[in-house]
């Protein structure tokens, strides 16, 4: 199994594209299936379309369906950190993606995405992993 690590900051950004770095992770690679994983209680991965107000879109239904108030249990760090660490169980920590010849299968406009609502830290990691197959 291939492996690399991914320093990601996040600093005043929810979403960060990883699209690059997925590709040029897979180019030398062949067939195989990529996994890219968000060792993180408050951050996750989505293949969603980027550029085109999705990002905003995508902000608003998660502030919708994880308001950033005193509901939570989970109450320690910023006002509404709770929020941040339901995040992972609507948007997954890990997404796995066909390879075939070095080149990731993702459709026409989808991007991988780091989602971090999460503002309390903005140093991330995303560990890209390639079986061949």
């Amino acid at each position: 199994m291939e492996s690399s690590l991914l320093a990601v900051d996040t600093a005043g950004r929810t979403f960060v594209d990883l699209t690059g770095e997925l590709e040029r992770f897979c180019a030398p690679l062949g067939d195989g299936l990529a996994n890219a994983f968000a060792p993180h209680a408050t951050a996750g991965l989505a293949l969603m379309e980027v550029g085109s107000g999705s990002e905003h879109d995508v902000e608003e239904a998660l502030h919708r369906l994880l308001p950033r108030d005193d509901r939570y249990r989970h109450r320690h760090g910023s006002g509404g950190h709770g929020a941040d660490h339901v995040l992972p169980a609507f948007v997954s920590p890990s997404v796995s993606i066909p390879v075939l010849g070095g080149v990731a299968q993702l459709g026409r406009w989808q991007s991988l995405v780091l989602v971090d609502t999460n503002g309390d830290n903005p140093r991330r990691h995303v560990r890209l992993s390639f079986v061949a197959g």
